[in-house]
């Protein structure tokens, strides 16, 4: 698909800086894709909109501290943001911008003694970087890394405490991602006690978001975009919750389009969630058949995007078009701290 058709305009001033207050207080767009037709209401009364027998999926990858800050031994600044450990001897994959020009072997000096070695370019996007330090290299890396917020959340004396508390989902227990599933930042204790009043079972799966959900598209088609593979698992009590809504007829109700992708990644032709763990380099454009997602809780994407083009595929590309504009029309906040969308 030529990705020109999910470009859209956004006011600069739209795009959220600051979590709010409370995290359930952001505005929904409740969009109904079969009448395209759309309703402005609270994330707070998202029980309201589901019913009793549906089963939300949500998303408990934690991120971690992965940006670090250092020097080349010439003096220069790099900027390292750190994917997947790859044994317990500090060897891990990266992405750091002008890493590809840099000489195997070349040490970099990060904060609190720790260094970093750097190994072999490993394709298009990752490099290979060695970590040590004097001390206890977790406890080291804890202290010295930052927490990943995307480029368009400006820091510029880096991340506040109140980022590190606020870009974790309430859902976050199994780390190892490099950003946060953003649509389960706006959840709260109190809202899933809702959920669960209603009787709306919330479960969850463990996508681990890496480059592949926030990569660039620099391609026209995103047929020639290519994604590198993310760690998913689905637990046996995951996959039997959302067995037993499907036998109740209730929805499978994803928590972002990182849940839904591990979702339709192994779903069978019948809509069957198979218990597991692998890895999905799956992109879901507009043709796709989902078989696994009912509905979609998720925020606003940027244009342009493989997000939005999933987006696009479960709503339809002119009703979500639509609704992005009536969401820009009426002022709503975007991106990773911004409003959420409810498709059904």
């Amino acid at each position: 698909m030529d990705l020109g058709v999910l470009d859209y305009s956004l006011d600069p001033s739209l795009i959220a800086q600051q979590p709010l207050p409370t995290r359930d207080a952001s505005r929904l767009l409740v969009v109904e894709r079969d009448a395209g037709r759309w309703t402005h209401d609270m994330v707070q009364h998202l029980d309201e909109w589901l019913r009793p027998g549906d089963v939300l999926v949500a998303n408990d990858a934690e991120v971690f501290a992965a940006r670090l800050h250092g020097n080349r031994p010439t003096g220069g600044a790099i900027e390292v943001l750190l994917v997947e450990a790859q044994d317990d001897d500090g060897t891990w994959h990266c992405i750091a911008r002008g890493a590809g020009r840099i000489p195997v072997g070349e040490e970099i000096t990060f904060g609190a003694g720790l260094r970093g070695t750097w190994g072999d370019r490993l394709g298009d996007v990752y490099r290979v970087i060695r970590l040590s330090c004097d001390g206890d290299l977790a406890a080291t890396l804890r202290a010295v890394g930052e927490v990943p917020l995307p480029p368009y959340i400006h820091r510029p004396d880096g991340p506040s405490p109140v980022d590190r508390e606020r870009y974790q989902t309430i859902f976050a227990r199994t780390p190892g991602a490099i950003a946060a599933p953003t649509a389960g930042l706006h959840f709260t204790p109190e809202l899933i006690a809702r959920l669960d009043a209603r009787g709306i079972a919330c479960v969850s799966l463990t996508l681990m978001v890496g480059p592949a959900t926030f990569l660039p598209v620099r391609t026209q088609s995103l047929d020639d975009h290519s994604v590198p593979p993310e760690r998913y698992a689905i637990s046996t009590e995951t996959a039997a919750a959302i067995a037993n809504a499907r036998a109740r007829s209730g929805r499978v109700v994803a928590v972002g389009t990182t849940t839904a992708r591990a979702l339709e990644s192994v779903a069978t032709s019948d809509g069957h969630i198979p218990p597991g763990a692998g890895r999905t380099s799956l992109i879901i454009a507009p043709g796709h058949q989902f078989r696994a997602v009912d509905a979609l809780f998720t925020n606003f994407h940027l244009p342009r995007s493989s997000l939005l083009a999933l987006v696009a595929a479960f709503a339809g590309t002119e009703t979500i078009l639509a609704a992005y504009r009536a969401a820009t029309a009426s002022s709503y906040r975007f991106y990773s701290y911004g409003d959420a969308m409810l498709i059904v």
